[in-house]
């Protein structure tokens, strides 16, 4: 068997032979995370990873994460080739959005702006006249609602009930969840906040609105990762992914980190907390990327233009939005 450190200087290599670069998701198992970071690359969101890959001079970007996420890279990359460590990792939000059957729902409401969330395919995304990341979903969607908007929001319906009960914004919801955050159960969760006095409970918006309701912290991955850093408490209770605790430990390594509980009432444990396709990166994957073309992300040209205007005004709201903080 192959120890961390072999793997360490065998990825070294290959990223150097062939002029590449790795990026990874919060949620992947933290050993690969862990090479990202030793090998010059970024451990980050979905949109931060592909912009990332933008300002690199390597040629070669591989994606550690889902379909979707190297999607984005292409997209804001596509002079530079894209590769995935496991093509058929994908995401629910993704996969319970279909392009034709979500353009024909768009074509019965023409009289509003469509805005879709990051975990969505580039065809999908192409239809949209905004993306937007969870971190500023609640900001985008007040401003697009102080200008009048009546909005389509696609496809997690939890994540576009929290903007709406913090925006009252005039939108109709895909019917779409994603299998870890649908999972927690708020019965189980209080009892835990019983059973730790002395907690924090960190939620993401794509958990149900009665997870939501018991949290200390909404927000996206990044805020959540920050949020246990400036805590005070001595356990931080998390309703996301099971990954992103590697970047907390890291910067609190003397807080316990609880998973919320996803047992209990109606409890199906289709994925436990964790993200069945993020578990499909792998060091071993990383070493045979290349052998495998399957894993290369090609998208029309077309796709790739229509798309990358949806994301371009998310970014340049982003960049202005943190312009007007910092003034």
């Amino acid at each position: 068997m192959i120890n961390y450190q072999d793997y360490l200087e065998k990825i070294k290599l290959l990223l150097e032979s062939n002029n590449a670069k790795l990026i990874a998701h919060y949620y992947v198992d933290e050993e690969v995370q862990r090479i990202a970071e030793q090998t010059g690359g970024l451990v980050s969101d979905s949109l931060e990873m592909a912009r990332f890959g933008q300002k690199q001079s390597e040629s070669t970007l591989i994606v550690a994460g889902v379909k979707f996420m190297g999607e984005t890279a292409k997209i804001l990359s596509p002079e530079k080739r894209i590769l995935v460590l496991e093509p058929s990792a994908t995401c629910s939000l993704d996969e319970g959005c279909d392009y034709d059957e979500f353009k024909k729902f768009c074509s019965r409401y023409p009289d509003r702006e469509v805005v879709v969330y990051a975990n969505t395919s580039a065809k999908v995304k192409s239809l949209a006249d905004w993306v937007v990341t969870s971190s500023i979903a609640v900001s985008l969607i007040e401003h697009l609602t102080a200008m009048n908007k009546k909005l389509i929001w696609a496809p997690d319906k939890y994540l576009g009930q929290y903007v709406v009960d913090r925006t009252g914004a005039d939108m109709i919801l895909w019917d779409g969840a994603c299998v870890v955050h649908e999972e927690y159960k708020s019965s189980e969760l209080k009892e835990m906040i019983d059973r730790y006095k002395d907690c924090d409970v960190l939620v993401h918006p794509e958990s149900p609105r009665s997870i939501v309701g018991l949290a200390d912290v909404v927000g996206s991955t990044s805020r959540l990762i920050e949020a246990s850093r400036t805590s005070k408490k001595k356990y931080i209770i998390v309703a996301t992914e099971k990954g992103i605790f590697y970047q907390m430990k890291k910067l609190s390594p003397n807080k316990i980190f609880l998973e919320a509980p996803t047992a209990g009432e109606g409890a199906t444990c289709r994925s436990c907390g964790r993200c069945p396709w993020m578990k499909m990166n792998s060091l071993d994957k990383i070493l045979s990327v290349f052998s495998d073309p399957k894993n290369e992300i090609k998208i029309d040209t077309k796709i790739i233009n229509d798309a990358r205007r949806s994301i371009s005004r998310m970014v340049n709201f982003k960049e202005k939005t943190l312009i007007t903080k910092a003034s």
